[in-house]
């Protein structure tokens, strides 16, 4: 598969988790049905942002490095846009239970920052 059929997948994903996004908000009632509507809140959004951050990391990474191999660019890119997505959701669950503080918003950016480091350490043997 191509780099830009890849892309494609990736952006339709992204439109059509975004378009359940929004239809879960304006359709779906959570006092009727409380753990539904937030599961499909909680996995269009985290769909949704993976593939958002998925693309304009994808972009973002072929603007700043011109002559790389674009295969290695879409895959840390799909790394990064997952734990991107993983942190905030986290951190609207963390909310949703009144148990968001400063610095438990700031481990789980440490968290996501120590475990793409590993994961960069690893992609250089």
């Amino acid at each position: 598969m191509t780099h830009k059929r890849y892309l494609t997948v990736i952006g339709a994903a992204g439109l059509f988790a975004w378009i359940a996004f929004v239809t879960v908000i304006f359709k779906f009632n959570p006092y009727e049905s409380a753990s539904l509507a937030l599961a499909f809140f909680y996995v269009s959004l985290f769909i949704a942002l993976s593939c958002t951050f998925t693309v304009l990391g994808y972009f973002f990474r072929l603007w700043l490095y011109r002559n790389e191999v674009f295969y290695m660019h879409i895959n840390i890119s799909l790394r990064q846009g997952i734990l991107l997505s993983v942190i905030a959701v986290s951190c609207l669950i963390l909310l949703m239970l009144n148990v968001l503080n400063w610095w438990s918003g700031m481990l789980l950016v440490i968290a996501a920052t120590l475990l793409e480091f590993y994961f960069t350490s690893q992609e250089a043997y």
